[in-house]
């Protein structure tokens, strides 16, 4: 098997389609075709079903798609050993990060890194937690910058950097603003708008309140939270949000609650062979653990 038929079985899986599987890869459709027909030409089996526009795996297509990540994994990893014993900081680093952290935490650190190793070619891909967890424990990503899960994946080494106080905010017209201190409870006779039900932060705010017995009506969900600030100030329902998100634009509500908190920070695979380019960002990224 060789890896470029590898990988573009790995991309038709991934993406349920040829033609994408092609976009994502640079080349033409009939070139990945021919990969995955030599790729199943070697194995003795047909890799995918295809009826009409629909691609899906077959059984052997099953089996093999978890090797074939762990192969290219290994052989990414052979190889970065080798680049790593010049010593030398080059190449690419994938890495991701959530566009909370991209715009609001990591530009000193990324300008810092990039004036000081010019020679390498930043992959940053901006995307949620979740799929940059995923990401980093399929083999795609070598570091992801994140909201840490609140129990991690053991194969993951995980480093908490900053700490993200959220606070309970409302539009100025809310009928909730004009009034003074308030119990959790008050919340939950109200609209909530918060991040997607599958994500690390929705998570931590629903758990608060079932802790205290408590359910939190959601009327609308979305993982920016920079649009989650619109929908609050226009009046949509309250939420939490960052510290460093609260302007005059909505009002912070003084909820008589302990703080609500979100650890941010980076994760790799403790399995994987890091280039000299990640260990340095890690570097970097260790110097600005908040004490």
């Amino acid at each position: 098997m060789d890896t470029q038929s590898l990988q573009a079985f790995l991309a038709v899986a991934d993406h349920g389609s040829f033609s994408l599987a092609a976009e994502q890869l640079y080349l033409t459709q009939p070139a990945v075709s021919k990969r995955i027909a030599t790729l199943e030409d070697q194995i003795g089996a047909c890799l995918f079903d295809r009826i009409g526009r629909r691609v899906s795996l077959t059984e052997a297509g099953r089996v093999l798609l978890p090797r074939a990540r762990e192969i290219l994994v290994m052989v990414d990893d052979s190889r970065r050993a080798l680049a790593n014993l010049s010593g030398s900081i080059g190449g690419s680093l994938t890495m991701a990060t959530s566009h909370h952290i991209g715009l609001h935490r990591l530009p000193p650190i990324l300008k810092a890194y990039t004036q000081a190793h010019p020679e390498v070619r930043m992959d940053m891909r901006f995307l949620d937690s979740e799929q940059a967890y995923q990401g980093v424990l399929d083999g795609e990503l070598e570091i992801a910058v994140v909201t840490l899960a609140p129990v991690p994946d053991p194969q993951l080494l995980v480093v908490p950097v900053w700490t993200d106080r959220l606070r309970f905010v409302c539009g100025k017209d809310h009928p909730l603003a004009g009034r003074g201190d308030l119990p959790l409870s008050a919340l939950s006779a109200y609209d909530a708008v918060l991040p997607g039900h599958l994500t690390f932060t929705r998570g931590i705010v629903v758990d608060t309140f079932a802790r205290d017995g408590l359910k939190v009506n959601v009327a609308l969900s979305t993982n920016y939270l920079e649009t989650l600030k619109m929908m609050v100030a226009i009046g949509l329902g309250w939420s939490v949000l960052p510290e460093s998100l609260i302007d005059d634009d909505i009002h912070a509500l003084p909820i008589d609650h302990r703080p609500i908190e979100r650890p941010l920070g980076y994760l790799v695979h403790k399995s994987r062979t890091l280039s000299n380019a990640a260990r340095s960002m890690l570097g970097m990224l260790d110097q600005a653990i908040e004490r």
